[in-house]
């Protein structure tokens, strides 16, 4: 078997018959594990053949396995892996990139990144773990975990370190409290409408109106997308911010979508039309940093739309300042959520108003109002599920069912219709046979008729609670 442990201190004579001392005696490590094929050589000190010779019989099983991870590769700290070899492979969507990156600079790297990567054991995620409690939410702690899981398991495969702690058995992963959500009443919606300056107040329309998301109400071209004559709103882009700049891209999950205008809708949008004309405004497309290809500068080449809302400048809204100033003081002004608290500038010119963080309260409420109308109303939830933008049904219904008027009221009254109309054969025929002796063409039960309003695929349905937590 290939590999041996050379000592560096003692050799044979010319004979071979006694040690002697070379002219590296004393100096440095003594024993060199090597000759492994593609194992880097290893040297440990005097009084240490034994651990030479465990480490020479592990890597050599290891690397006829074709398993052997160099515990040295594990040295390299976390941040120095994230920096160096994680990150700069990371691709994706750049507001993603950008939410991910804050995520692990804030919530990972102040507490493991000065660690080296061999040193981080399950324990040490049991610690960290406990330390976020009260930091962050149970639902950002979920995703934070996924991304330490990533990094971890990359580490894995480029031969770092041996396994990932975040597998273990005994270790609990965050999990997310299960919520609801909550629609608003009619009187809500109106109070906080009426509490925006009047330029804004068509954003709530389209909200509880269409269930478009913030971004997506923000991006409508009013030439393009609103189709008055079909009574449909073609939601095609939104408004976001990647690095600090506002730039068009396309709908959550890359989709456009198509989502019928009630009348009453498409007449509030003429009126603001009037009241206030649409503004040409050009953005980039997805990525606001300079090409680096060819490929790239067509592909971020600005786009000019027509807004049908823009801030008093003309320009696109920036969603979080929007919440901030407008959102937040119209939810406190109805009632909805505690009035702010006046502090000081930071450069002494006057005061700002903050209020605390509401993310239940959010623009995405008008959307679960639009859900629960809709399902309400008895709408199937598949058309539903495609006007929201969702990417499959069972969403929906994990999200909203329990916006489902008498689910459970329909499935009794046909229980008891099924039993009803079994007594009554009964009663007709008290000598009829039993199922099994029925003739071939006879149904099991008489038919029950199949309530249109039903939800269909009422299956094993996947939580979508975080699809718009902006």
């Amino acid at each position: 078997m290939a590999g041996y442990i050379e000592d560096r201190w003692m050799k044979k004579d010319a004979g071979g018959k006694r040690s002697i001392r070379t002219d590296r005696y004393g100096q440095g490590k003594r024993y060199k594990v090597t000759g492994i094929p593609g194992v880097r050589s290893r040297s440990f000190p005097d009084k240490q053949k034994k651990a030479a010779e465990d480490w020479l019989a592990t890597a050599q099983a290891d690397s006829i396995k074709g398993e052997f991870v160099d515990p040295r590769d594990g040295n390299i700290l976390m941040r120095e892996y994230i920096d160096t070899h994680w990150w700069p492979a990371r691709t994706g969507d750049p507001a993603t990139l950008e939410t991910v990156g804050r995520r692990v600079r804030n919530q990972i790297l102040p507490y493991l990144g000065g660690l080296p990567l061999r040193q981080i054991k399950v324990d040490t995620l049991r610690k960290w773990l406990k330390d976020l409690e009260g930091v962050i939410s149970p639902g950002t702690a979920v995703v934070v975990w996924g991304y330490l899981n990533n990094i971890l398991d990359c580490a894995v495969d480029d031969e770092r370190i041996r396994k990932n702690p975040c597998r273990a058995k005994t270790i609990k992963a965050p999990t997310k409290p299960e919520g609801k959500a909550r629609a608003w009443s009619r009187d809500r919606v109106k109070a906080v409408q009426e509490a925006l300056p009047e330029q804004y107040r068509i954003l709530v329309d389209i909200g509880a109106g269409a269930g478009l998301r913030q971004g997506e109400a923000l991006g409508l071209d009013a030439n393009e997308d609103i189709n008055e004559d079909s009574e449909l709103i073609h939601v095609r882009r939104q408004v976001r911010s990647v690095g600090g700049k506002l730039v068009f891209s396309l709908p959550k999950g890359g989709k456009t979508r198509t989502v019928p205008m009630p009348s009453h809708l498409a007449k509030r949008i003429r009126q603001y039309k009037a009241a206030h004309p649409p503004k040409a405004v050009t953005l980039p497309w997805k990525d606001p940093r300079p090409a680096q290809t060819k490929l790239e500068e067509k592909e971020r080449a600005p786009r000019t739309h027509r807004l049908l809302v823009t801030n008093s400048n003309g320009s696109a809204v920036r969603a979080n300042m929007w919440n901030e100033y407008y959102w937040k003081r119209a939810l406190a002004a109805a009632g909805v959520i505690p009035e702010g608290v006046k502090l000081k500038r930071k450069d002494g010119r006057g005061f700002r108003t903050v209020y605390g963080a509401s993310p239940e309260y959010g623009f995405h409420s008008l959307r679960h109002t639009f859900a629960s109308v809709q399902l309400d109303a008895r709408e199937n939830v598949v058309s539903v599920s495609k006007w929201l933008g969702h990417a499959d049904p069972a969403i929906t219904l994990r999200v909203y069912a329990h916006f489902m008027p008498e689910a459970d009221g329909r499935g009794r009254q046909a229980m008891d219709a099924w039993f009803a109309s079994d007594s009554s054969s009964s009663a007709r025929s008290p000598s009829a046979p039993q199922d099994h002796d029925r003739d071939a063409g006879e149904p099991d039960s008489l038919p029950v008729e199949a309530s249109p309003e039903a939800p269909e695929g009422e299956a094993a349905m996947a939580s979508d609670l975080q699809e718009d937590a902006a």
